[in-house]
């Protein structure tokens, strides 16, 4: 079959970006399975032989594509806010086939920093591909992880309270999870007020408010020495929760602390996602991941697709 007309691939190619592909269809009066398929095969055209250049600074994730736990793991460039590759599942084999296969050994060199979540799986393929990089833990998945721990401590607290004592803790679990910045004054006066009713949980809850100074920290030595006195007081707490936690942080601490010096996170990642998840949810979403990835690769890819169609050939 001839491949559609360069005109026609430069719009179909912006269309998509910005509409469903029905309505794109619509527009170019094609059916849709038509549409999808010129789709791809222009895609897999205009990326054929590229390779990933300039890689210094990137995060890993995973994404969940359609029901039934079906996962993508998606590298992302930090630097020029992108995703650089997309593959089938979420184990140490999906990552380690982008650092085989789409890397060099000194592309892998040349990565400087490294940020994933707590996975031992994205811990350990970096540790092991990357000589050179400095590994730091997202703060988006350190904060999540705190949050869990203190929200076992309130499941625990209420499967053992009385009727009359649930009144109290009613409606705490969005309380709990909110940022100081973020909550009114009522609401700190309400879980102020668990020092009367629930030790345990109130505990629980200054232990996660002290541990927001953490991220303020310009020194490393300084943040060092907060968190030492942090981790103490977490292990006095007697909350299996939250000394679960600490465990945890104790083991990955120097990816922990190396936010201090590198201020780097997943959260241009997780800006990353949002528009991914838009994709998803504008097609319904998807059955297989090689339709997905050709919408994620065109909308936050790391090559702008419709530019490489040769300017003269594109519609006004």
């Amino acid at each position: 079959m001839t491949w559609p007309l360069t005109r026609f691939e430069y719009l179909m190619l912006r269309y998509c970006q910005i509409m469903s592909q029905k309505a794109a269809a619509e527009l170019l009066r094609l059916p849709a399975s038509t549409l999808s398929d010129l789709l791809h095969r222009s895609i897999q055209r205009l990326r054929e032989g590229h390779r990933i250049r300039g890689l210094k600074t990137i995060g890993i994730d995973e994404i969940s594509y359609h029901r039934g736990h079906k996962y993508a793991t998606l590298v992302y460039d930090l630097e020029r806010s992108c995703v650089v590759w997309i593959a089938h599942g979420k184990g140490r084999e999906a990552i380690d086939r982008f650092f085989d296969e789409a890397l060099s050994d000194y592309q892998k060199a040349r990565i400087r920093v490294a940020c994933c979540d707590m996975s031992q799986t994205y811990i350990g393929a970096i540790e092991a591909h990357c000589p050179n990089a400095t590994l730091v833990l997202d703060r988006f998945h350190i904060v999540k992880a705190l949050n869990e721990a203190v929200d076992e401590v309130r499941k625990e607290q209420w499967r053992q309270a009385t009727q009359a004592d649930r009144k109290a803790l009613k409606g705490m679990r969005w309380l709990l999870y909110r940022h100081s910045s973020t909550r009114t004054r009522r609401d700190t006066q309400s879980l102020k007020a668990l020092d009367k009713h629930n030790r345990r949980i109130y505990r629980a809850w200054r232990l996660k408010e002290e541990f927001e100074q953490f991220w303020n920290y310009k020194a490393t030595w300084a943040a060092e020495r907060f968190l030492k006195r942090w981790v103490k007081s977490a292990l006095l707490s007697r909350l299996e929760p939250m000394r679960h936690f600490v465990r945890t942080l104790k083991r990955h601490q120097q990816a922990v602390v190396a936010f201090i010096d590198t201020r780097i996170t997943n959260a241009i990642a997780e800006g990353i996602n949002r528009i991914v998840r838009m994709v998803k949810n504008r097609a319904s979403g998807y059955r297989h991941l090689e339709a997905f990835s050709d919408m994620i690769y065109l909308t936050v890819g790391d090559v702008d697709l419709p530019e490489q169609i040769p300017a003269r050939f594109r519609t006004l």
